[in-house]
């Protein structure tokens, strides 16, 4: 029977690529989205005619009872999980920190932070051999902004994914006797959805010169560094970062 990957923002961008290559390479997949059901069922069904397992769920992981629920209907979908990718994220529009204000600050800080650590949490709490689990593994999404602060754009960004860096370090050690590995991948410039909600679609475009490469990335050279931080290949990397970033 194949292992159960839990992909939170599974419907577009890196969560998408990240849950079409693990079906492909065996994982039954949970694809969560937040309100884009739709989509979320379009990578459902693909995985379906390339001859693969998945399922769609939505939850709002910034809600304690809706990720509770989200992991007991995955488990009940899929069997018990094996895996994680914390990859759910938002940001909102671009500006400066001096225009903004708390409620933005706390709905960024509500889905990229606390909405990871819950889905952690969640997952500890099935997967721990010390509880009765056979262990698994966690790969949590950051971003480069944690490194390079994103000024002038996201500084809140920056920051809530400096706080999800720290919290892979910390819970690395903490369950590692457990039999969890927990690792994050860092992308810097990547060609998806997301930056239209910074009301920049083309982003990625204008910052590519910044890359050593001079390019931008594609979602699915995210999805094969968290793939191989999920695998057995990687059964040593514990509390390890992978930046898929063109060298930036």
């Amino acid at each position: 029977m194949s292992k159960a990957l839990l992909v939170t923002g599974g419907g577009r961008g890196i969560g998408a690529a990240t849950a079409r290559l693990a079906a492909a390479r065996g994982w039954a997949v949970g694809v969560n989205y937040r309100s884009d059901r739709a989509a979320a069922e379009g990578v459902v069904a693909e995985i379906a005619r390339a001859g693969g397992r998945a399922v769609a769920l939505g939850a709002d992981v910034s809600s304690e009872p809706e990720v509770a629920r989200l992991f007991d209907e995955a488990e009940r979908a899929l069997g018990p999980l094996g895996g994680l990718v914390n990859n759910a994220g938002i940001l909102e529009r671009q500006a400066r920190l001096e225009d903004m204000d708390a409620a933005r600050l706390s709905r960024v800080f509500a889905v990229n932070v606390i909405g990871a650590f819950l889905c952690a949490r969640e997952a500890v709490r099935r997967m721990s051999t010390r509880r009765g689990g056979a262990g698994g593994a966690i790969v949590n999404v950051s971003s480069l902004a944690s490194r390079l602060g994103s000024p002038e754009e996201y500084v809140d960004y920056a920051a809530s994914k400096g706080a999800i860096d720290t919290m892979t370090v910390g819970l690395a050690k903490e369950v590692a006797a457990d039999g969890i590995r927990v690792n994050a991948v860092r992308p810097g410039f990547i060609y998806t959805e997301i930056h239209a909600s910074g009301g920049e679609p083309g982003r990625v475009d204008r910052v590519k010169d910044l890359v050593p490469m001079k390019r931008g990335g594609q979602p699915e050279e995210v999805a094969r560094a968290i793939l191989w931080l999920l695998s057995d290949e990687a059964s040593y990397s514990n509390g390890s970062f992978i930046d898929v970033a063109g060298g930036r």
